[in-house]
């Protein structure tokens, strides 16, 4: 069962539909600051089909509790496309994935309705440092599934930043065990603005680390590796190049596997 809710600053429910595999909730409004839409689900672990705004898009993400999705305003929107969240008609929607879906060869990474606050719907990006806590520094807008990265700021070319800080790392939470073999990262290429990791460590849940070695390239950097089962990771140690620019940046982190 899951149930759709779109609640505003005064906790009053302003729009709401329920069913048993998949719901569409559809809202007539102009959302305004205060507004939050709330996914309800039956039982924890959860694998569904979640959409909190058209214009962002869907994608496969695990579920272990009720789901809060703050709209955002002002700052905090403008790593996300001016279409979200926008006008005065939004469809909201889930469905139960289907157990081929949920098995499939796929990036583990991506959760186009990650938050900061997010606690229950992974993936889950974080990180100990972004640049001036601005949303288009965010961890999150790592796993957001936009790989345009000639160019750094708001979106299309949103990214996390790491403030310039050597010890910067980011973790990324599956919320569940996963079994996983390939990585692919895109570090932001706004040259010369932006400098460039020559070497990153991942350091996998079960203790192993691994040391990649990077290029200066706007396309995508894909590592290999044994099968490993995993419930997170994290990105740390990341060596710039001697180049003059303070900037390294990363624009995407895709992580590919399946759910065991």
């Amino acid at each position: 069962m899951f149930s759709l809710k779109v609640i505003d600053k005064n906790e009053r429910t302003v729009a709401w539909a329920r069913g048993e595999e998949e719901v569409n909730l559809m809202v007539a409004r102009t959302y305004e600051e205060g507004d939050r839409i709330l996914l309800e689900i039956s039982k924890e672990g959860e694998y569904a089909w979640v959409q909190f705004d058209d214009a962002l898009g869907k994608n496969l993400v695990y579920l272990t509790g009720i789901a809060h999705y703050k709209i955002p305003f002002g700052e905090k929107r403008i790593n996300l496309s001016p279409k979200a969240f926008s006008g005065n008609k939004h469809l909201i929607s889930v469905r139960k994935a289907k157990d081929f879906e949920v098995k499939s060869y796929r990036n583990l990474a991506l959760n186009v309705n990650d938050t900061h606050e997010n606690t229950t719907c992974f993936p889950h990006a974080f990180a100990n440092v972004e640049t001036r806590g601005e949303a288009v520094f965010a961890a999150k807008n790592a796993i957001d599934g936009v790989t345009a990265n000639e160019c750094h700021g708001e979106w299309p070319y949103d990214s996390w930043g790491i403030n310039r800080n050597p010890d910067a790392e980011m973790t990324l939470d599956f919320g569940r065990e996963v079994e996983v073999d390939r990585i692919i990262l895109y570090i932001r290429a706004d040259f010369p603005h932006d400098n460039w990791w020559k070497k990153v460590t991942v350091t996998f849940s079960d203790g192993e680390e691994k040391e990649f070695s990077l290029k200066k390239t706007g396309c995508g950097q894909e590592f290999t590796f044994e099968k490993k089962k995993i419930t997170w990771l994290k990105l740390s140690k990341l060596i710039p190049s001697p180049e003059p620019s303070p900037f390294p940046a990363l624009a995407q982190i895709e992580v590919y596997g399946t759910d065991l």
